[in-house]
């Protein structure tokens, strides 16, 4: 009875979020107390109804109950316990739920967490959450329910996809997930505004925690994602523009503009307009990214249906939702107002220009994801956009965001003046274009990777002097450790992702100006010698796995100090899926990374074999985890637990303030 006890939870809480959605917005709208105050009830309940649907998949996974047909499509009764808890999320039916029962949970947290909020605006705030439930939850219960049956039930199930029998695919979708769903927040509060015709600094203070969480949650997702592809798929490469890896990366890149267009709101009273609209497109990407995983549109390894009906449905529920809220938008925006007043220089014109920098490279990437799509569709022709394109259009985009990131936290709100920038800056200017002109002519670098490197220093030493002029300001008589303490949370979370924004710039400039890659046809006991290194191929073995076969070669890897390494990449063959997989070889270091990865066997005994060097490679996801740790740093900020706690009243928390944090 255990699928069956999964679809009546799935149905009760589709109830709930019925009520969830209808009643409490009523009740804001009409002034009723009792409508207003089921809004937390229901949404504790959905989550609760979900959450029991959620385990009663787990539950079927565990015992292999191959009666039911997302189970027998995903599952062996071979594979390992804690590859049948990824299952649960390995295929599209899955993957649904687990995002419901995300988007139930960040529901109740905002129930829960928003308890000195205005009655009426938590119930608005609830009530949208609820309707982006409804039509997810009517998407799984008509068209991708994971609690159909199959009669008669399989004998042993067809296996998970051996891509995703990794630890990597254990974590990486629900922290994607927690970032792309964790946008709804952020969406909801900015309909709710809307709705209530209230867009004051409050709601960018209520929702700004929300937004920061989530978007350091969808930074991690997108860093396990391209770690995992990095180690798992055999190529070496960390990114590779696909499609899927797309569609995350523009909420990502849009949620950015949003953190600090919400900060400006928050602080200044400015950008209304844009926190609204940027809150929009975000979430707005973020189905968007849905509708490519699901609708069949697309063939990745990261997608999961191929039904034109589901996709149907999310199109439909897409242009609900976007067509919804942009109307909303406009028909509320004109009576919003400019906000705060701002000088042509100013810390909030550099925000607006980094803004529509991040805004115009989500575009372009939108634009190379989309368009082979809609040629295909409109049968005009079949065309691919790979990274020549985007690396083409984005990277110019990103060099002016990066040298606005060091320079902007000098420049003054409202109005400044142009020579005390200059001056604060000029010294690190020098030694950045110092450090780049020693890269190019004493390094032989190339001009592109020297530049970089540049730019990578600039920002460095502009968030280490922004730092020493803030203790600096303390003045005598005030300890170093005291002054360091009394810093807002915020303002460490700026530093951190400026920070990790500089160490992942070196990761990826280096890597990709000093990789070497060579290819061979080895037998046991030839070797190769690359990049200074010998490989000598010593062994090679028969290993039995609990659901595959595999080959596995011993390389020992002798470097020019005469240290030995030995390495040891498989070839796997997985029997139920009938499906080879590579499992390359790494020896991580600080300042480079060995990989090693076995082809195919040719017929005369020979292995195909790739040797590759890797600079810096670690650099990129460790600046990825620094820029998150910056997002949930800032997300801990004092003030905003005051202002939950209801210690402080929101017009006094204002003066108290840090306004040079952000």
């Amino acid at each position: 009875m255990i699928a069956e006890l999964g679809n009546f939870a799935l149905m009760l809480a589709l109830a709930l979020a019925l009520v969830q959605a209808s009643l409490p917005l009523l009740g804001a709208w009409r002034g009723n107390q009792r409508w207003i105050a089921l809004a937390r009830p229901a949404a504790a309940g959905q989550f609760v109804f979900v959450s029991a649907a959620f385990g009663c998949l787990l539950a079927a996974f565990a015992i292999n109950d191959f009666s039911v047909a997302y189970v027998a499509s995903n599952s062996n009764s071979m594979l390992p316990i804690y590859y049948r808890v990824a299952a649960v999320w390995g295929g599209h039916e899955g993957s649904l739920l687990l995002w419901v029962q995300i988007l139930a949970g960040w529901t109740a947290a905002v129930a829960v967490f928003s308890r000195r909020l205005p009655a009426a605006m938590t119930a608005r705030v609830l009530g949208v959450m609820a309707w982006i439930s409804v039509g997810f939850l009517l998407f799984m219960l008509f068209t991708s329910n994971p609690f159909d049956r199959l009669l008669p039930a399989a004998r042993d199930g067809r296996d998970l996809n051996p891509l995703l029998q990794d630890f990597g695919m254990i974590i990486h979708p629900p922290l994607l997930y927690m970032g792309y769903v964790g946008f709804s927040v952020a969406f909801a509060f900015a309909i709710a505004a809307l709705l209530g015709g209230q867009l004051d600094a409050a709601w960018a203070r209520w929702s700004r925690p929300w937004t920061l969480v989530a978007w350091a949650f969808l930074t991690l997702g997108i860093f396990m994602g391209s770690f995992w592809a990095y180690y798992e798929l055999g190529w070496g490469g960390w990114w590779f523009w696909d499609a899927v890896e797309n569609a995350s990366f523009m909420p990502w890149l849009v949620g950015t503009a949003l953190i600090h267009s919400l900060a400006v709101t928050e602080k200044r009273g400015s950008f209304k307009n844009w926190t609204v609209l940027l809150a929009i497109v975000a979430f707005s990407l973020s189905l968007l990214g849905t509708f490519l995983v699901r609708s069949g549109v697309l063939t990745s390894v990261h997608a999961f249906a191929t039904d034109p009906r589901r996709g149907l449905f999310i199109l439909v529920f897409l242009a609900i939702v976007i067509g919804g809220s942009l109307a909303l938008y406009a028909w509320r925006a004109p009576s919003v107002g400019l906000g705060g007043r701002f000088a042509l220089f100013s810390r909030e014109s550099l925000l607006l220009l980094n803004n529509v920098l991040l805004l115009t490279a989500a575009a372009t990437v939108l634009l190379g994801t989309l368009y082979p799509l809609l040629l295909d569709a409109l049968d005009l022709g079949k065309i691919s956009v790979g990274a020549p394109y985007f690396e083409a259009v984005f990277v110019p985009l990103m060099l002016p965001v990066l040298a606005l990131m060091a320079a902007a936290p000098f420049v003054e709100w409202k109005t400044a003046e142009l020579r005390p920038v200059l001056a604060r800056v000029s010294r690190i200017g020098q030694a950045s274009l110092l450090f780049g002109l020693a890269a190019w002519l004493g390094w032989k670098l190339t001009p592109a990777v020297a530049g970089s490197l540049m730019l990578a220093v600039w920002i460095v030493l502009g968030t280490a002097l922004h730092l020493f002029q803030r203790v600096a300001a303390a003045g005598e008589g005030v300890s170093l450790g005291r002054h360091l303490g009394k810093q807002p949370l915020s303002y460490w979370g700026m530093l951190a992702a400026h920070a990790g924004v500089a160490v992942f710039v070196v990761g990826v400039t280096l890597v990709k100006g000093g990789e070497v890659s060579e290819d061979a046809s080895l037998r046991v006991g030839d070797s190769i010698v690359s990049n200074g290194w010998r490989y000598s191929f010593t062994a090679l073995e028969k290993v039995d796995g609990p659901n595959y076969i595999a080959a596995r070669a011993t390389f020992e890897v002798q470097g020019v100090d005469g240290r030995v390494l030995v390495l040891r990449p498989e070839k796997r063959y997985y029997t139920v899926q009938q499906m080879p997989m590579t499992e390359a070889a790494i020896d991580r270091g600080f300042t480079r990374d060995i990989y090693l990865s076995l082809g195919e066997p040719g017929k005369d005994g020979a292995w195909a074999v790739r040797v590759q060097s890797k600079p810096f490679v670690g650099w990129i996801w460790a600046g990825c985890l620094i820029i998150a740790s910056g997002g949930l740093l800032a997300a801990s900020d004092k003030r905003y637990r005051l202002a939950r706690q209801g210690s402080v009243s929101p017009s006094a928390a204002e003066v108290r303030f840090n306004l040079e944090s952000i």
